[in-house]
């Protein structure tokens, strides 16, 4: 049996087009993928632990400093967060 290809669109509407993901995530990657200057005002340790929110297809939409914040942020915004370890 063969998998269906799924554009990015198509995945993210599946079932639950609100539901996204935290993980945690070393400041280093984050840092790593943002052009300089974006990250001013904020001192990140390289191995500080953030919290990310992901969409289902995984692209990132935000990063916390805290758990709790990630999910508050994602609440706000009437998505529905579930952890990722």
């Amino acid at each position: 049996m063969m998998t269906p290809v799924l554009t990015t669109e198509a995945f993210a509407a599946l079932g639950a087009p609100d539901l996204v993901y935290v993980r945690p995530v070393k400041a280093a990657e984050i840092l790593a993928g943002t052009p300089n200057g974006l990250v001013e005002g904020f001192e990140l340790e390289p191995d500080q632990t953030l919290y990310a929110v992901h969409r289902a297809d995984g692209e990132r939409l935000a990063v916390m400093t805290d758990r709790d914040s990630a999910v508050a942020a994602a609440l706000a915004h009437e998505l529905a967060p579930v952890s990722v370890h």
